[in-house]
């Protein structure tokens, strides 16, 4: 597989980029023909603070922004992305407030939840969604009704990767499908390398991928 990876830059800044590796994956929910690594764009501290950069201009002097949820380890870009939407000046929204970064954690039946202490940075706040990657919408979904159940004001949705053609919220996101060469999301049941008798090459996850033998 990865002898077949390339890398999509971002086109204002190409230090910013992704690695796309072809293949047959699959998560809990569906099946995708790329994995697509955006590890080092999480654990970067210098791409990690350009990256909340451009994650911030769609909100910086319109949206009033209370607190940031953090999924699947983007807690370093959080931090950036809450002090970037902090910064002085006459047009920014949040200048002189204060931003909570939290993360949610999964409870034994794998629902998320906030803890107690936690709980006042959400109930009657307007909540940022930060999420490294939106394939089917499933982790998205459970976020945003996660922080509904706790009384937050959904204000907005950044993606490091956004292939999700139809999803009931606006994403704002660095890099989505359309960057990919034939990008594909499948139903579990209607994979079309499966049918084309194609094994899985590997199991992927928000932490990575694990090869199957």
């Amino acid at each position: 597989m990865e002898e077949n990876a390339f890398n999509i830059s971002l086109e204002k800044n190409p230090a910013i980029s992704i690695k796309a590796i072809p293949g047959h994956f699959t998560t809990n929910n569906v099946h995708v023909n790329y994995f697509l690594d955006v590890w080092e764009l999480k654990s970067n501290a210098s791409l990690s603070r350009d990256i909340a950069r451009e994650l911030a201009i769609p909100y910086v002097a319109s949206t009033l922004i209370d607190t940031i949820v953090c999924m699947e380890r983007t807690v370093v870009i959080g931090a950036y992305l809450a002090e970037e939407l902090l910064r002085e000046g006459t047009a920014v929204m949040n200048t002189g407030g204060q931003i909570h970064v939290v993360t949610p954690l999964s409870n034994a039946s794998g629902n998320l939840i906030f803890q107690d202490n936690a709980i006042e940075w959400i109930k009657n706040r307007n909540i940022l969604l930060l999420i490294a990657s939106i394939s089917s919408g499933a982790t998205t979904k459970m976020a945003t009704e996660c922080i509904e159940y706790y009384g937050g004001r959904l204000a907005g949705i950044s993606s490091l990767f956004f292939s999700s053609e139809q999803f009931e919220y606006k994403i704002n996101a660095l890099f989505t499908s359309a960057d990919i060469p034939g990008y594909k999301v499948y139903r579990l049941s209607d994979c079309e390398m499966c049918k084309a008798g194609l094994k899985l090459d590997a199991i992927i996850s928000s932490e990575g991928y694990t090869k199957i033998a």
